[in-house]
């Protein structure tokens, strides 16, 4: 079996994150693969198959159906990945063709609550969200005018400077 890149080949555990909770530790402690397994589930493809997965089974081409904008190999390289961190189990019927099925496992359902806490949390905030990104927006627009007005007024200073000195 071949190791992924980033991936340790011990498995260690990292310690508890309560108390003194600090991101800044993840990947300081020794055989800490939190930031790799982050990266993993929370790719917009690994969430959107978890998502889908909930309480059901599913073939891969009902998948690949109702995932829109995903290849048949990212989908492919998705369910692998999750399938090799435990979230995620595969059963082939031995039929003509073959027929594979797809369901989250005990942990993978328990991920599951946890994405749908973060999807009810975006659905309480997003008008916020929505607030706050207008504000932004405007701000920058306005940093950016003031920030070309005085590049023009600097300028035309130099040009005046030099124009005197000729």
């Amino acid at each position: 079996m071949t190791m992924e890149d980033g991936t340790s080949k011990s498995v260690g555990y990292c310690g508890d994150t309560g108390g003194d909770y600090d991101v800044l530790q993840w990947d300081t402690r020794e055989d800490c693969e939190v930031r790799q397994i982050l990266d993993r589930v929370a790719d917009k493809w690994s969430l959107l198959v978890i998502a889908l997965l909930d309480r059901r089974t599913l073939r891969f081409t009902e998948l690949r159906n109702m995932i829109d904008g995903i290849s048949q190999r990212m989908l492919t390289r998705t369910l692998r990945h999750l399938e090799r961190d435990g979230l995620v189990s595969r059963t082939v019927h031995p039929t003509v063709p073959p027929r594979v099925d797809y369901e989250l496992t005990p942990m993978g359902a328990t991920l599951h609550e946890t994405i749908r806490a973060l999807v009810t949390w975006t659905e309480e905030h997003q008008n916020q969200i929505a607030a706050a990104r207008a504000a932004y927006d405007v701000r920058v627009a306005a940093e950016h005018q003031a920030a070309e007005r005085e590049a023009a007024e600097r300028k035309a200073i130099a040009r005046n400077v030099l124009a005197d000195r000729r």
